[in-house]
């Protein structure tokens, strides 16, 4: 939610083709739908020079399972209280797929009102955003910045040819959002049935050798108790191995609660398991780190967890530090552990046992740049930096 009213660069028909190519552009660019709902919202306040601006996508029950604003504090917002419901005029977009521009909202008959905390609106534009019959939602804006003479000052009709094609390229736009965030879950949920497999076949090995080495101590234990003693070592060693794999696949194959708890929280609650999980000491802080981009805030937290699986399974660390730093309008995320290290000029074989390959392309895929420094005996400093949006 972007804050405070600003000054969009233009309105109506003097916003020029530039600023429409801009917003058209910038919608294209992000392939989240939260993303693109956002980005929605304060293109067509710019575009329109509106003090306000909102969109609401609907649900099945009468409110909106989305609803996104700019121009309106976190305070103000919070203040405001529930979602709004589908009425009124809202009710009228969503249902009759129809456009509304109207000089005072406040005088329409099917005004309803709103909270105490919320801001006083007067003239007053909105737009459904169609995918053929199907609404996805409705974009609106209120209170157009012009002066305002005792005849008042409103949308106009070339401000609602222009909200109109902006309107046509949200819906593409978030059309092809939510394709790919189903198409995100249809791999991940591939990824998380062959983690499970893998799992399975792992840890039915592991368990199957220890009930043969179990047997064969049992075997020995009157006869021979030394080797009776050393088939009971290695017991302990593939018990422990038999934890290991399960306590690596309980992050990966843990839903990641990016959407609900932000990359921060996730990644702090990641490494308190693995810190619990492990002898390895495992720290993790952060400083300042806004908001990013989902894409970008899901390839830093798989390139962290990469990561820290290199150290605790490969590198035998003994501490492993991550840390995630602001960086412009970005961020800067830093593991570094103290364990055995490898030299970063054997890359190919390297790359292909440490996941540094996959680590480069997910941060590569998100117009990020990752660094890896490490020696034999030395550990390994791995950073991912990534932009923001």
């Amino acid at each position: 939610m972007t804050k405070g009213p600003g000054k969009g660069p233009g309105g109506g028909a003097g916003a020029g083709l530039a600023n429409v190519s801009g917003a058209l552009l910038a919608m294209s660019r992000h392939l989240e739908v939260r993303d693109v709902l956002k980005t929605i919202v304060v293109s067509a306040r710019e575009l329109l020079d509106a003090e306000y601006a909102a969109l609401g996508v609907p649900d099945d029950h009468g409110g909106f399972a989305q609803f996104v604003v700019d121009g309106v504090s976190e305070e103000q917002w919070k203040a405001i209280g529930p979602l709004p419901r589908q009425h009124g005029i809202l009710a009228a977009m969503l249902r009759d797929a129809t456009p509304q521009r109207l000089a005072d909202v406040r005088r329409d008959p099917r005004f309803e009102g709103w909270p105490d905390a919320h801001p006083d609106m007067s003239d007053f534009i909105g737009l459904p955003i169609a995918d053929g019959d199907e609404v996805l939602g409705a974009v609106f804006l209120a209170n157009k910045r012009c002066p305002k003479p005792s005849g008042g000052c409103g949308f106009t009709a070339e401000d609602e040819e222009l909200l109109g094609i902006l309107a046509q390229h949200a819906a593409i736009a978030l059309t092809n959002a939510r394709l790919y965030e189903r198409s995100r879950e249809l791999t991940i949920a591939g990824e998380r049935a062959r983690l499970a497999h893998e799992l399975h076949d792992a840890v039915s090995q592991k368990l199957f050798s220890l009930r043969l080495t179990a047997q064969a101590a049992a075997a020995l234990v009157d006869r021979d108790p030394a080797r009776a003693k050393g088939e009971l070592q290695q017991i302990a060693a593939l018990a422990a191995e038999a934890a290991d794999e399960l306590r690596s696949a309980v992050v990966e194959l843990r839903p990641a609660a990016l959407d609900e708890d932000g990359l921060v929280a996730t990644l702090r609650t990641q490494i308190q398991v693995l810190d619990r999980a492990h002898s390895a000491r495992v720290t993790f802080c952060a400083h300042g780190v806004r908001a990013l981009p989902a894409a970008q805030e899901e390839a830093l937290l798989r390139v962290a967890q990469e990561a820290l699986h290199n150290a605790l399974r490969h590198a035998d660390a003994e501490r492993v530090e991550v840390t995630l730093s602001r960086r412009g309008q970005g961020a800067l995320l830093r593991v570094a552990d103290d364990g055995a290290g490898f030299d970063p000029s054997a890359v190919r074989r390297a790359g292909r046992h440490l996941g540094l390959v996959s680590m480069r392309d997910r941060a590569g895929g998100v117009g990020g740049s990752l660094t890896v420094e490490s020696a034999p005996g030395k550990g390994t400093v791995i950073e991912m930096e990534v932009p923001g949006g």
